[in-house]
């Protein structure tokens, strides 16, 4: 591979795909052509893209010897990559025609964000997870979880704005190809319950072996993570229980995940690779 292709290099061309496809949707949609033409050059564009994150996050982690979870920079790339990637895999189940466009401004957002924050790409050292494959197993659940939640927050907006277009009967060419308020009401439910359940296995693999060295434990990090699983759990009983949904539940999941990303913080290095139990692990 040419050495212009560096990781970095190949994750702002990911990014860069990303924005060409979500202009390509708006372009499309502006001329009410959410047809299979014009979805098949945004999903190819965001294929392209995928590649290209996905390649530039590989080198990444040969680099460093495990999975590319040793920075901020890293962990919001990660996080952009992993919603990318539930796109491809759930997409086609919920039959959802604009969902590609959400997820493209939505991935080309958090990527370019993190790209033009140079203090977010800190250096660290190589085996980042100290050669312990469960801690990194369960940071990459932790993250990729992240990635579930930040896809719920697209389609919450998405229902938002549909409940905001019947409300005030302004039937706009984004809205007409909108999902209708209950189908998008039903897959808000359905990735709330991914979610959940994959930081509930992460915790449960970093717990695991947590209880054989507490000492290694960074317990502020701790709390954060448990917080923010904590959150999400009450949001889903209390979907389940039917006393929070439709636009409640959309602007609840949108603002908590808002929270979420905030709560990663700066990674600090750590020279002796504390086992951390939050997506921030290292």
């Amino acid at each position: 591979m040419s050495s212009l292709l560096t990781d970095r290099a190949l994750l702002w061309l990911g990014a860069l795909l990303y924005l060409a496809g979500f202009a390509a949707g708006c372009a499309g949609l502006a001329r009410r052509q959410a047809a299979p033409g014009s979805r098949t050059l945004l999903n190819t564009l965001l294929a392209a893209g995928l590649l290209l994150q996905t390649t530039g996050l590989y080198l990444r982690g040969i680099a460093t010897g495990g999975c590319p979870l040793g920075n901020k920079f890293e962990i919001v790339q990660f996080v952009a990559w992993s919603a990318m990637v539930l796109y491809f895999m759930v997409g086609p189940a919920f039959r959802v025609s604009l969902l590609g466009l959400f997820a493209a401004g939505y991935g080309a957002l958090l990527a370019f964000v993190s790209l033009l924050i140079p203090a977010w790409d800190t250096v660290r050292g190589s085996r980042i997870f100290g050669q312990n494959p469960w801690i990194e197993l369960h940071a990459a659940l932790a993250v990729f979880s992240y990635g579930v939640f930040g896809l719920l927050a697209v389609t919450s907006i998405m229902h938002l704005v549909q409940i905001w277009s019947l409300k005030h009967k302004r039937l706009t060419n984004l809205s007409w190809f909108l999902p209708s308020v209950v189908q998008l009401d039903q897959i808000n439910l359905r990735l709330l319950l991914a979610g959940v359940a994959l930081l509930s296995i992460s915790l449960g693999v970093g717990a695991a072996w947590w209880v054989r060295d507490t000492a290694s434990v960074d317990w502020s990090k701790l709390a954060v993570t448990l917080g923010v699983w904590a959150a999400y759990l009450a949001i889903l009983l209390l979907r389940w229980r039917g006393r929070l949904h439709s636009t409640r539940l959309a602007w609840t999941c949108v603002a908590l995940f808002a929270a979420a990303l905030l709560s990663l913080g700066p990674v600090n290095a750590s020279p002796h690779h504390k086992v951390i139990l939050t997506p921030e692990s290292r």
